[in-house]
């Protein structure tokens, strides 16, 4: 039969363990381990061999002593001593050629990823195998050499072995798309790496205070170090919206850190009103990921009260991220309080409503950012644009208009690098003295 012909070639060149040999024929034969295949292959070489020696081959014996030696097997070393033929020195006898006898420290391995993964949320796993390049190569040429059709990889049973393994004994799932938690394990070092996949927690908020910038700003002095200027804090503003919203998730999901994305930002000195800005959470390898974003809610706005507020709060996927940041241009209503040098008639007001609706702003970066961001003209539309008089020399201008629109920028002309504005419009200078962000347009559904 050819294939006892095929095993009976390996064995005769390699030492193999039965998960090696069997391996080499995983694609013969339904629900059955590579291990128990190549105990079958053997066994029935002993048994052809026990034929041979029978009718007086000496092929049988040769055959027995190989399989003892080569083939690792304790029936063929049975055997042998049931026909009073002199065993060969087991010393003589060699670990696997292929893996070392690693499957024989299977459960050793499992006992440290047990131990690994103690203090750990996670519903989804998955189990990733690192060899040293030495042992592929051999695999490879192995396969090479006789011409391997109906074989596994080592790296694969490994892993599918000690994730059914887990599965069984954590009640866990194995998931390959986006799992919870990756196992990362070298059977050869004994040395196990986790690989936890972040959390991702979206929602809104609302910002109610005049001096609360959306990022941690750090000292430009002493870039986080603490320094005279900051007095030893390392940061520009005691708080900000990310560190309001982003420590009790530190605490409670005992992550190493948290990356905090948002649909665009607003001025430090402006405030967040309407339904909130969108923004999400980043988790950094969460050990904590069941989380009651209720409780969460009431924690984030207990401690920020009267500063930030969010809602809404949901888990999302990594995609979520990238629709938030295409978002970051989409519709936004503003209202700002604009002062004028010179009183403002109706006349200038109703100029203002004409013009300014239904146009595309031109914007060259402003020079307030341009240490932050290239130096680059942009187009943003406004959609509407109303204004009501609040004092002879004060308006309330409220604005829909594409995200991404500098407003303070559209008001002040900002020496024409915005144009048109509504200085250059009216030719009477203006400046922003209160600008709110009263909506967020965004569809920021999962």
């Amino acid at each position: 039969m050819e294939l006892l012909i095929n095993a009976l070639e390996m064995l005769n060149k390699y030492p193999l363990c039965d998960h090696c040999l069997g391996r080499q024929f995983a694609l013969l034969g339904y629900n059955i381990e590579n291990n128990e295949r190549g105990k079958a292959l053997k066994l029935a070489l002993v048994l052809q061999s026990n034929q041979f020696y029978s009718e007086r081959n000496q092929q049988g014996y040769d055959i027995l002593n190989m399989l003892m030696v080569n083939g690792l097997s304790q029936v063929a070393k049975d055997t042998l001593e049931y026909l009073e033929k002199n065993v060969i020195d087991v010393s003589k006898i060699q670990n696997c050629f292929l893996c070392d006898n690693k499957f024989q420290s299977l459960e050793n391995i499992i006992l440290i990823i047990l131990e690994s993964i103690t203090g750990y949320d996670f519903e989804t796993f998955l189990v990733g195998i690192e060899l040293p390049v030495e042992i592929e190569e051999r695999n490879d040429e192995f396969k090479a050499l006789f011409n391997v059709v109906y074989g596994e990889s080592l790296r694969h049973e490994f892993a599918r072995l000690i994730g059914k393994k887990i599965a069984g004994l954590t009640n866990k799932i194995p998931e390959y798309a986006n799992p919870d938690i990756q196992i990362i394990v070298n059977p050869f070092t004994m040395k196990i790496r986790l690989q936890v996949n972040p959390l991702f927690i979206a929602g809104r908020y609302k910002k109610f205070v005049r001096t609360l910038p959306q990022s941690k700003w750090y000292c430009v002095k002493c870039r986080g170090n603490g320094c005279s200027k900051c007095n030893g804090t390392g940061k520009l503003y005691s708080e900000s919206v990310e560190e309001l919203v982003s420590e009790p998730l530190l605490e409670i999901t005992d992550c190493e850190k948290t990356i905090f994305h948002a649909s665009g930002r607003e001025d430090i000195d402006a405030l967040m009103l309407g339904a909130g800005r969108p923004f999400v959470i980043e988790i950094s390898k969460p050990k904590k990921r069941f989380l009651n974003l209720d409780l969460l809610m009431k924690k984030i706005n207990k401690i920020a009260e009267k500063k930030v507020e969010v809602s809404n709060l949901q888990y999302v996927n990594k995609n979520f991220v990238r629709q938030l940041k295409k978002g970051e241009s989409a519709k936004k209503e503003y209202r700002a309080l604009v002062e004028f040098e010179n009183e403002i008639s109706q006349a200038s007001m109703a100029i203002l409503e004409d013009k300014l609706a239904k146009i595309s702003i031109k914007q060259q970066t402003p020079k307030r950012v341009l240490h932050r961001r290239a130096d680059l003209t942009r187009e943003r539309y406004i959609y509407n644009l109303n204004v009501k008089r609040v004092s002879p020399k004060r308006v309330e201008i409220k604005i829909l208009c594409q995200g991404g629109l500098y407003i303070k920028e559209l008001v002040s002309g900002d020496g024409g690098r915005t144009m048109p504005s509504i200085s250059s419009l009216l030719e009477n200078q203006a400046k922003t003295l209160e600008l709110d962000v009263l909506n967020v347009i965004t569809n920021d559904k999962k």
